[in-house]
């Protein structure tokens, strides 16, 4: 029978299309880090609020005080979550805006900046328009290992440092940055220190104070929750000039109507994550991870970016030499998997990974890199599903691959990193 509509013009993406349109495999999500589905409870919680709870929650009437009340107590969930008061909880729009905010309402024309060359592009590009307006900036490089090294940060210290913003787990490698330490050093120096928490939140634990920062931002499609929300930690104390103004929403610290479903998916998201770090789930999605890795490291010329540093649980960065990761991130899709070459914000760039090219790999080893990023609810099948899949991926694309796009032998030397 004839699938294909009249007038259907063949090209790649028709034929990659029509393969997952009428392909019955068993699909294993390995995107974690881009975006997570929204947990079953955490639906229900805001299903009133999307269907009969529709009041505004500045309005003072019944409705409106009935809204005011489910953000509030959500509030109240992501104090806890955050280990802070209840006032220094700010609900936005997410990670890139709690970023944003964090940067643009700190630093000006002649105040320093010092944040690192992994950051995600809502921390690098707002680093970009400051430094623009006047401001100084210094992007301090991780290690090999992608870690961040404190003393970097002391010595990157000057009179006129306004603010320090190191990400807690990076993105691409999810490896853990040691905030602890550069907190203290933000502490003696009277700078103000600002954590992008975004993939970190939800996978180890979590206290701001204990963190030392001013700011932390995290997003709650990260953890399970709904997209275009997030929260946003600003101690108490701290100047921060709000991105949007208007009403007097969130203490007048972020002006706009509350996206109440948002918020209360956000609670119960949050509240969802601080149970997955005391029930073994973290244990249970490293000790998969670790398996998936022992797995494609039996395939020839392959290597875990971030190898040796400490990581969040559910994340590996694995380099597979002599092919382009994008056609393995489509190869694998097809055969029912799907993984990411890079940040989601990056999707379809050309350009190699700016947090590998600053751990020391070259452009094609860059290129040459995925993540597998593995969902809380991530199963043994799941693992096993994608080690079926990816050897037979990878030894065909290497058999198409022109001789020329084989890794030089200076180009392995330049490889080491990471493995």
């Amino acid at each position: 029978m004839e699938l294909r509509p009249p007038g259907w013009r063949e090209s790649l993406s028709d034929r990659h299309n029509f393969i997952l349109e009428t392909s019955p495999m068993r699909r294993v999500y390995c995107d974690a880090n881009a975006t997570t589905p929204l947990a079953p409870e955490v639906l229900e919680a805001m299903r009133p609020y999307l269907m009969e709870e529709s009041g505004n929650a500045s309005s003072i009437h019944l409705e409106g005080q009935r809204a005011r009340k489910a953000v509030e107590q959500a509030r109240e969930t992501l104090a806890g979550f955050f280990k802070c008061r209840e006032a220094e909880v700010v609900f936005n729009s997410g990670g890139t805006e709690g970023d944003n905010t964090a940067i643009f309402g700190l630093v000006r024309a002649g105040d320093h900046l010092i944040t690192t060359a992994i950051e995600h592009s809502a921390v690098m590009r707002a680093a970009d328009r400051v430094a623009e307006r006047g401001a100084e900036v210094t992007f301090v490089a991780p290690r090999p290992d992608g870690r961040i090294e404190p003393e970097e940060i002391r010595r990157a210290l000057r009179p006129t440092t306004k603010l320090i913003s190191v990400m807690l787990a990076n993105n691409e490698t999810g490896v853990l940055q040691p905030v602890e330490e550069i907190g203290r050093i933000a502490a003696e120096a009277g700078a103000y220190f600002h954590i992008d928490a975004v993939q970190g939140a939800g996978k180890v634990g979590f206290d701001v104070r204990r963190f030392g920062c001013h700011l932390c931002a995290i997003s709650a499609h990260k953890i399970h929750g709904p997209k275009g929300v997030g929260a946003m930690y600003v101690r108490r104390g701290t100047p921060l000039e709000p991105l949007l103004v208007g009403g007097s929403h969130e203490r007048r610290q972020r002006a706009g109507t509350e996206n109440v479903p948002g918020i209360v998916g956000l609670g119960k998201a949050a509240e969802v994550a601080m149970e997955a770090l005391t029930d073994g789930t973290m244990e249970r999605l490293a000790a998969l991870r670790d398996r998936l890795e022992t797995g494609i490291l039996e395939i020839a010329g392959t290597a875990v970016n971030g190898a040796g540093a400490p990581r969040v649980a559910n994340t590996t960065n694995l380099r597979f030499d002599r092919l382009e990761g994008e056609a393995l991130v489509i190869a694998l899709d097809l055969k029912g998997v799907a993984v990411s070459g890079g940040s989601a914000c990056h999707s379809g760039s050309t350009e190699p990974s700016h947090v590998l090219l600053a751990m020391g790999l070259n452009k094609r080893a860059a290129r040459a890199s995925l993540r597998f990023s593995l969902l809380r609810t991530a199963s043994d099948e799941d693992v096993e599903q994608v080690l079926r899949v990816t050897p037979q991926a990878v030894k065909h694309l290497r058999a198409l691959a022109p001789e020329e796009a084989a890794v030089s032998a200076e180009d392995e030397s330049a490889c080491r990193y990471g493995q």
